[in-house]
């Protein structure tokens, strides 16, 4: 199988648009366009011509730049079946296990509702590449404006299961903001002492914390934690406690923070 070149594009104030790209047969996509122009700017200075759009959700800053993008390169659109009526100029509707190919390079389609009742994440086994939208962030997870928190966790977890070298493209440029309240969740944790110290360095150099790695997440993000005795204990809980419990106060925190 084929490995995709990654292109990160920041827009408006926190968002990440991502273009994948296949050299073999000069596929390329672009995940989450929240808005047309940055996209045909960075497609233009590659020379790459828009394939296909990968929706993880329907929220606008991640679908706003779809109907645009249609119409200037007729490229197909690709969401979840569930949520196709939400999901601007869909073509290809996908669901969990599905395989999607882009051009030689194929991705797994994974159900991850909670922040959304029909997200979805696409990852590139071959390139060491997950893109998780708004499910998973580095440090910090998606409020839940349409799942619960039992539908969340097991999201979370599936993520987490993935392979620990994975890369973690996340929507949003919240690190730091995470990292100030997963500091006062796990005060005494080294991994994400050392996290917190290489994102502030990023940040001073004005660069992007993202893409993380399943493997730091795993070792740093109180929310793929819940199940730890020493989140529960952070929470008021005792070891043990059903880790849904435990992620839900989290959340509440978190939302109140």
């Amino acid at each position: 199988m084929a490995k995709i070149v990654v292109e990160q594009i920041p827009v408006l104030s926190d968002n990440y648009v991502t273009l994948l790209h296949e050299a073999g047969s000069g596929a390329t996509a672009v995940v989450d366009p929240a808005v047309p122009e940055p996209v045909i700017e960075r497609l233009d200075a590659k020379g790459w011509r828009l394939t296909h759009i990968l929706n993880t959700h329907h929220h606008g800053d991640h679908t706003g730049g779809n109907l645009e993008l249609v119409r200037r390169t007729g490229c197909a659109v690709v969401g979840a079946a569930r949520d196709a009526g939400r999901i601007p100029g869909i073509t290809v509707e996908v669901g969990e296990g599905d395989t999607f190919m882009l051009g030689a390079a194929a991705a797994v389609v994974l159900e991850v509702p909670g922040h959304t009742s029909g997200h979805i994440a696409f990852w590139f086994p071959d390139s060491h590449a997950v893109f998780c939208g708004d499910a998973l962030f580095s440090l910090g997870c998606g409020r839940l404006f349409e799942g619960s928190p039992e539908e969340m966790w097991s999201s979370l977890k599936k993520l987490r299961e993935l392979p620990p070298t994975t890369l973690v493209y996340c929507g949003h440029e919240y690190t730091a903001g995470n990292g100030r309240f997963a500091r006062l969740v796990e005060r005494d944790n080294p991994a994400l002492h050392a996290r917190l110290e290489q994102v502030e360095r990023l940040r001073a150099a004005n660069r992007p914390t993202v893409p993380t790695t399943i493997a730091e997440e795993r070792a740093a993000n109180p929310f793929l934690r819940a199940d730890t005795a020493a989140v529960a204990k952070a929470v008021g809980m005792e070891p043990g406690t059903d880790p849904v419990r435990v992620f839900a106060e989290l959340r509440r925190r978190k939302d109140a923070f």
